[in-house]
């Protein structure tokens, strides 16, 4: 045997002890023999020569792979996944709301004053409440859709104000109903001082928390009370799959021209983000909406589950 391999079969075994026996170096060098400082070299030795694979065999790592994929692939700045094991949806909602905490306390632990733009949601709220108190009373909570329902009264899923509540911010709530009766009622809300207010600090945000509603039978918009039974068959008769801030989309991301659209008092979404746009979204009942959302280029980040992420990378390019 020559020198070489000689070395290069010393150098597997002392990589070997390190990193799957987990031997100390001292160890390592009473085993084969040799000075500490000749092990350690064995062990460089074998990076430099690329024998060591290190594969980490855990259910985390798998969606750590995958918000990498999505990322590449949808153009996102930032996407976590959260693992899924044959879980119910209210499960899938936890974890959900658990990471969704956790992305959102990367900007409310911020001490230098933000303005963050909210729309609502179930799964928004849920990370809300996920949320630990803390004191950042510099910051502005500004809602990104209207605060009153069809029948007058307030919105409970109006995010924007129980991150207030958490932080001690000033909550900026969008002074209209999300879909008003008319197009000229809708010019009347918009253009009211206060609601103009709320728009222009909305467009200055530093980052904009958003959830992304499916479109359906039991579709959220729907079932708390903000369209009708009608409107809602409109929607999926034209191809909607999906909403933000309700307005609504196709299976492609493309706008869907339906009755409501001339109504909706929401602030503006843009694609390609003006900011950092992030999704909070998952579960059987979202999958197509979450794929929607991406494909329409509307998002810059995304928290979601295993299942839809998968679903978003096995899917056809728009």
């Amino acid at each position: 045997m020559s020198k070489s391999s000689e070395k290069l079969d010393l150098a597997t075994r002392a990589a070997w002890l390190y990193y799957v026996a987990g031997d100390t170096q001292n160890e390592i060098a009473e085993k084969l023999q040799v000075s500490r400082p000749v092990a350690q070299r064995l062990v460089a030795f074998a990076v430099e020569k690329n024998l060591i694979r290190v594969r980490v065999d855990h259910q985390l790592a798998d969606c750590l792979d995958l918000g990498a994929q999505l990322s590449k692939r949808y153009g996102l700045a930032m996407c976590e996944v959260v693992p899924v094991d044959a879980d119910a949806p209210e499960a899938i909602d936890r974890k959900l709301a658990v990471a969704g905490a956790q992305v959102m306390e990367r900007y409310l632990n911020e001490t230098r004053p933000m303005v963050i733009a909210v729309s609502s949601g179930r799964t928004l709220k849920a990370a809300v409440a996920q949320i630990a108190q803390i004191e950042r009373p510099q910051h502005r909570l500004v809602s990104m859709v209207g605060a009153i329902a069809a029948d007058g009264s307030s919105n409970r899923y109006d995010v924007a104000q129980y991150i207030s509540e958490k932080t001690g911010g000033k909550h900026f709530l969008l002074p209209a109903p999300l879909f008003a009766d008319s197009d000229a009622e809708r010019a009347q809300w918009c253009n009211h001082r206060l609601y103009r207010i709320v728009d222009a600090l909305s467009a200055q945000a530093d980052v904009a928390f958003v959830g992304i509603g499916n479109i359906g039978p039991h579709c959220p918009l729907y079932e708390d009370g903000f369209i009708t039974e009608q409107e809602r068959d409109e929607m999926t008769a034209l191809g909607a799959v999906a909403e933000l801030l309700g307005v609504p989309i196709d299976a492609q991301g493309r706008l869907v021209d339906v009755s409501t659209s001339a109504r909706v008092t929401s602030v503006a979404l843009h694609t390609p983000p003006k900011r950092p746009t992030i999704a909070f979204a998952g579960g059987p009942k979202k999958r197509d909406a979450v794929i929607a959302a991406l494909r329409g280029g509307w998002l810059s980040g995304l928290v979601t589950d295993e299942t839809c992420a998968r679903a978003a990378l096995e899917a056809k390019a728009a």
